[in-house]
């Protein structure tokens, strides 16, 4: 990260500096490394911005997985995906609380909850980082949860959905499938290439991967767990899919409040101190956020100076050629280019192309940037948020399959949705 850090802002200069020497001074717009300036002043006060909206829904969220922590929620939601996680994730014993924390992360991210997702997540990154050997060092499974993360599987985009249903979408939810193919593909791709390179790469100068005790522990409980449980709950999620498809308007505002309420009706018929619990949950989440901002605020500064720079434009404008070639128009190249990148730069693009009178949401660009953004993820943002949270300093290679997950996401979209509706 370091490296990359360096590469970012020293490009960002020289090619906001080389901008500068051309800029014809009776121009009426700012000189390029004014506009740069002011780019890195707003973004550093919006980070900061952002992360007290962020710290909002921590506190909620973490006050809630707190409360089914406590309830023993999590370890119920472990033992139904025990039987897919200690297969994907081998160095954390079966009936430790992050393999719960793991199962409503990714169980969220399947149904579009992403502002749940996150604090799940956190919370899963703190239990791995209580198993990790070696603090300040990307274990093996942090790095496949982050990768993860980035691909996760989708099967339903709402926002995405209810955006495409504003602008007039006759077929709002007709992004599921292709969304889903993506997704899946990208998942795949993300959990080969975690696995080849955790074996290939050492996790600290000591070549500890993971501790024996971790890797052998509750053998006895792994083999008593069913895969059905896995394939019954994974059916559950499924089924929610025509549900939204068909109710979407009427069923989509329950979700958040639903699962608010279940977790403390759970916690109440388990006899615990919800109130107390959950306040002590949400008092972490203040201490989780502080522990972010820095690490949020230098990703998106650099971030900012790349877009600001004018290499972002200068990169649509070299590949914009070559992408049309295989399906990929000038049009959502920059959908494809800004999402690893910025959530609301992306954001931005997706509702331009919506409302686009030459496009519109059901046509061929319309089902492509909709696609892209249901299936990739703001990699970067993840990044700084999820090992910010436990101060992971030396990220080994965990950027390479989700960066290289964002790619497949980006390949599988543009074919599906090529078959699909082109």
């Amino acid at each position: 990260m370091n490296r990359l850090f360096i590469i970012l802002i020293s490009l960002s200069f020289v090619s906001a500096g080389i901008a500068h020497w051309h800029w014809n001074p009776s121009s009426v717009h700012l000189s390029p490394m004014q506009a740069m300036s002011d780019e890195i002043i707003a973004t550093a006060q919006n980070s900061i911005m952002l992360m007290i909206n962020l710290t909002g829904v921590l506190c909620l969220f973490l006050g809630l997985t707190a409360v089914g922590e406590k309830a023993g929620l999590l370890n119920q939601l472990g033992h139904l995906l025990n039987p897919l996680l200690i297969r994907l994730f081998p160095e954390v014993p079966p009936h430790h609380p992050a393999m719960g924390a793991i199962g409503m992360n990714l169980s969220a991210n399947m149904l579009g909850l992403g502002n749940a997702a996150t604090p799940f997540g956190i919370k899963a990154m703190q239990g791995l980082n209580q198993l990790n050997p070696h603090p300040g060092y990307a274990s093996n499974s942090m790095i496949l949860f982050l990768a993860i993360n980035t691909s996760s599987i989708t099967l339903l985009p709402i926002k995405v959905i209810a955006l495409r249903a504003a602008a007039g979408s006759v077929n709002a939810a007709g992004i599921v499938p292709t969304t889903l193919f993506a997704t899946l593909c990208s998942t795949i791709a993300a959990i080969i290439v975690s696995k080849i390179l955790n074996h290939s790469f050492r996790s600290s100068p000591c070549g500890t991967i993971a501790s024996q005790q971790n890797i052998n522990s509750d053998l006895t409980s792994r083999k008593a767990d069913s895969i059905w449980k896995s394939i019954t709950f994974i059916i559950c999620l499924v089924s929610f899919i025509p549900l939204t498809i068909f109710l979407g308007e009427k069923i989509t505002p329950w979700l958040i409040p639903s699962l608010i309420t279940f977790i403390i009706i759970y916690g109440g018929f388990k006899k615990i101190n919800v109130y107390e619990s959950f306040v002590m949950g949400a008092k972490e989440g203040i201490s989780v956020a502080l522990n972010i901002v820095p690490y949020l605020l230098v990703i998106m500064v650099a971030i900012a100076m790349f877009r600001s720079s004018g290499l972002l434009a200068n990169f649509i404008s070299a590949l914009s050629p070559l992408t049309e070639t295989i399906g990929l128009p000038a049009e959502a190249l920059p959908m494809a280019l800004l999402r690893p990148l910025s959530g609301s730069g992306s954001f931005g693009v997706l509702a331009d192309v919506l409302n686009d009178p030459n496009f519109g949401p059901d046509s061929y660009v319309g089902y492509l940037v909709s696609t892209l953004m249901g299936s990739t993820e703001t990699t970067f943002y993840v990044l700084a948020v999820y090992f910010g949270s436990v101060q992971i300093k030396h990220l080994r290679h965990a950027l390479v399959p989700a960066l290289i997950a964002d790619g497949v996401a980006i390949m599988s979209s543009v074919f599906i949705v090529s078959w699909l509706f082109k």
